[in-house]
């Protein structure tokens, strides 16, 4: 790739096609995903996650998206952190669902 010559990644198609990829691709080396990700790393610096689509996506994702990094999860998560603060499970869907999960989620 001679506009980015650092730049090592699966799909050199995904450079500049006005999505932002992520992790490899968000990277100095590659323009910050040929300049697709540069309005994420404005909103959302250090949010380093593997799907950034999840990011404000209606729905709280929650561990590494549940972030002051990652906006709370760009915002999704807020309400279910004032409504459960401390709570960091894997499965969000499971707290409330009138069935008892054990361990971290008692």
């Amino acid at each position: 790739n001679k506009k980015y010559p650092g730049c090592h990644v699966d799909y050199l198609s995904f450079i500049g096609d006005d999505n932002c990829h992520g992790r490899e691709y968000n990277t100095e080396e590659c323009g910050w995903d040929g300049g697709d990700c540069i309005d994420f790393n404005t909103k959302y610096p250090g949010c380093d996650v593997e799907y950034l689509s999840r990011i404000g996506d209606g729905f709280c994702n929650g561990r590494e998206y549940d972030t002051e990094e990652c906006g709370w999860d760009g915002g999704d998560c807020i309400d279910f952190n004032k409504k459960y603060p401390g709570c960091h499970v894997d499965y969000l869907s499971f707290i409330g669902d009138d069935n008892c999960h054990g361990r971290e989620y008692n």
